[in-house]
């Protein structure tokens, strides 16, 4: 008896030792290379005499590697597997974070932010399709929120050497390297091996009804998120006189908080994807607002990071979830066109959030981005997607590794 419940054990062990590892590895590329960037802006800007506008310029580089990976990504995780793009996540990551510990020069430094942003392109779309394949229907939606939850897990880590490190900000810089190498290891021993991630019923191509909304929906999250994740801690910092204390703990809060993202699956099964849609994105848009007000006041601060870092997570995971309802076939496809979408907001976002804070001040940027973020609050998805839920592959027997004909991890 206990022999034959032993495979099975061990096939739910495998499975949720992946996601540990996946949450990790998004952790890694989106709070350490991608967003660790706003944690220490100020710093750069300090270090390369560099302007807001030009810093918003270097922070959309990493939006802008971000895109240009996630077009590889989407493509490649279907032909060539999930385990060796997400190694290659990790492998991006760590190279792009110790260029930016290493740069003796602006130039540099903005490649190496470039890199390191990319490297989150590279991330998503294989760990939608790994949890997709080697997760039971069931749990899929849980399972695809805790992975995407690994966000708010990084941006907590990064507080605290930011807080150790500030004034040595490339041995932080070369700290994040460090984990990334360690995530990368971990990747490569717990990601199932597969040629490629075509499910049974993936010949379909091309765009599908409903991915308009969501694309749209995306790109004014991602332009409405970028104020506070490029100049959140510069804002309080400047025009709330706040030390290196109260903003790098307002950076780790902001990072604690995300770990509601990983409701997101329950908030959709209680509320519906269009409605959870709708008050999350208003409750990222009155963060951003409630920042602007009162960047003086540590209440507020603390305040507005949690409430922002719980919003954008979960809102990360609604547009997962949306994007794995309508592309039940092709994970990672469709994340990869979502959140491909969502840097692109961003990428649009940084630069000219960096010259309306020059133009009139830090402020009017989180008011400009708050109210895009109350429009894109009504670009919700329609009532057949917010009903169904993703469904599994039609006969795809390789959501247990231990049935016959599946590869090993």
């Amino acid at each position: 008896m206990m022999a034959m419940l032993t495979p099975d054990r061990e096939a739910t062990g495998a499975r949720w030792g992946l996601v540990c590892a996946g949450t990790a590895l998004i952790g890694t590329c989106y709070g350490f290379a991608r967003f660790a960037y706003g944690l220490f802006a100020p710093e750069f800007q300090d270090a390369f005499t560099i302007t807001p506008t030009v810093s918003g310029i270097i922070g959309s580089g990493s939006y802008i590697g971000y895109c240009l990976a996630i077009v590889l990504s989407l493509f490649l995780t279907e032909r060539v597997g999930a385990r060796r793009i997400a190694t290659a996540a990790g492998l991006v990551a760590t190279g792009g974070t110790a260029m930016v510990a290493l740069a003796p020069s602006t130039p540099v430094l903005a490649a190496g932010v470039l890199i390191a942003g990319s490297s989150t392109g590279l991330a998503s779309p294989p760990m939608a399709a790994a949890v997709s394949r080697w997760v039971r229907s069931g749990a899929q939606d849980r399972a695809q929120s805790v992975v995407n939850a690994g966000t708010g897990i990084g941006v907590l880590i990064s507080g605290p050497i930011a807080f150790l490190l500030l004034d040595q900000w490339r041995w932080a810089w070369a700290v994040f390297s460090v984990l990334a190498a360690a995530v990368t290891l971990w990747i490569r021993l717990t990601v199932p091996f597969t040629t490629s991630e075509r499910g049974a019923d993936s010949q379909e191509r091309g765009l599908v009804r409903g991915t308009a909304l969501l694309v749209l929906g995306a790109f004014f999250m991602g332009l409405s998120s970028v104020a506070v994740w490029t100049f959140g801690r510069a804002l309080v910092t400047t025009e709330g006189g706040a030390g290196g204390l109260v903003s790098t703990t307002m950076w780790t809060v902001l990072g604690a908080a995300g770990f509601v993202g990983a409701l997101s699956g329950d908030l959709v099964a209680r509320a519906g994807l269009a409605r959870s849609w709708t008050v999350v994105m208003l409750v990222m848009a009155a963060s951003t607002v409630l920042l602007a007000l009162a960047p003086e006041s540590v209440i507020a601060v603390y305040a507005a990071g949690g409430l922002f870092g719980a919003g954008y997570v979960c809102l990360c995971g609604l547009v997962l979830l949306w994007s794995t309802r309508i592309y039940s076939a092709r994970a990672s496809f469709g994340v990869g066109v979502s959140f491909l979408m969502i840097a692109a907001g961003q990428a649009v976002g940084a630069p000219l959030a960096g010259a309306l804070t020059d133009a009139a001040g830090g402020r009017a940027a989180f008011y400009a981005c708050a109210g895009i973020g109350v429009l894109g609050a009504f670009l919700r998805p329609g009532r057949a997607v917010n009903e169904n839920r993703s469904t599994p592959d039609p006969g795809d027997g390789a959501r247990d590794p231990h049935q016959a004909g599946t590869p090993a991890p």
